[in-house]
């Protein structure tokens, strides 16, 4: 179960690595919303050719059934932060951090579910994840840097949600090892939908807002992250 944990905070880490970056480096509005739209087309490729391929064991309309309750949680995230902050501004940029939480939680789920039944976990795979929470971890903490927030208090928010995927993937251990029958196929879909939500609502707007060529890296981000396959 330490195992489990241990690699499902791991894989997220560079979501609070990333988020300090901002406060230690100037990086260019351009620049940021580069690679927000490299990392919203990286998350588009990790849906096609990673969570939908772990869902296949379920019948499509199950697929399409969880990926709506993904796509659910994430609105009423969404609703929850605009209620408390608005929804311009910081409220805007917390979404990305929502889809952040919506697709890392399950994606730990499963690793630990892997763990449990002895599959092996690509290393590949891990390495595509913590590459790509760079983007999704810039983009975010950026806006919450120009909105005021201090570098303790962004730190604070992203090591929470590091220790929440430490802990779905212990939890996903302990429910595998509890329960012979369980896979990872309802937390793909769950995750497919919420990123692909999170993607069209957050990311890909604010790396527009930045960046002249937003649709061209996004492209970019696409084909780098089936280039790791």
């Amino acid at each position: 179960m330490i195992e489990s944990f241990v690699l499902g905070a791991v894989a997220q880490l560079s979501l609070l690595l990333s988020g300090l970056v901002v406060f230690r480096i100037k990086v260019p509005t351009r620049i940021i919303g580069d690679l927000a739209a490299f990392g919203a087309g990286g998350l588009i490729a990790a849906v096609a050719k990673d969570l939908v391929p772990e869902a296949a064991e379920l019948q499509g309309v199950q697929v399409a059934l969880w990926m709506l309750i993904g796509a659910g949680a994430l609105m009423a995230g969404d609703k929850l932060v605009e209620k408390k902050f608005g929804s311009e501004g910081v409220g805007g940029v917390l979404g990305i951090v929502v889809g952040s939480i919506v697709d890392g939680v399950p994606e730990s789920i499963i690793f630990g579910i892997q763990l449990a039944r002895g599959a092996p976990i690509s290393a590949a795979f891990i390495a595509a994840v913590f590459v790509s929470n760079v983007p999704q971890a810039l983009a975010p903490s950026a806006g919450l840097a120009e909105n005021g927030w201090r570098w303790t208090r962004v730190a604070t928010l992203w090591l929470r949600v590091v220790l929440a995927c430490g802990v779905a993937s212990a939890l996903g251990y302990l429910a595998a090892t509890a329960i012979g029958a369980v896979n990872g196929s309802r937390m793909a879909a769950f995750a497919a939908g919420g990123i692909l939500a999170m993607v069209t609502d957050s990311l890909i707007p604010f790396a527009v807002e930045r960046s002249k060529t937003a649709g061209l890296w996004t492209v970019i981000g696409f084909c780098a992250a089936l280039a790791m396959a």
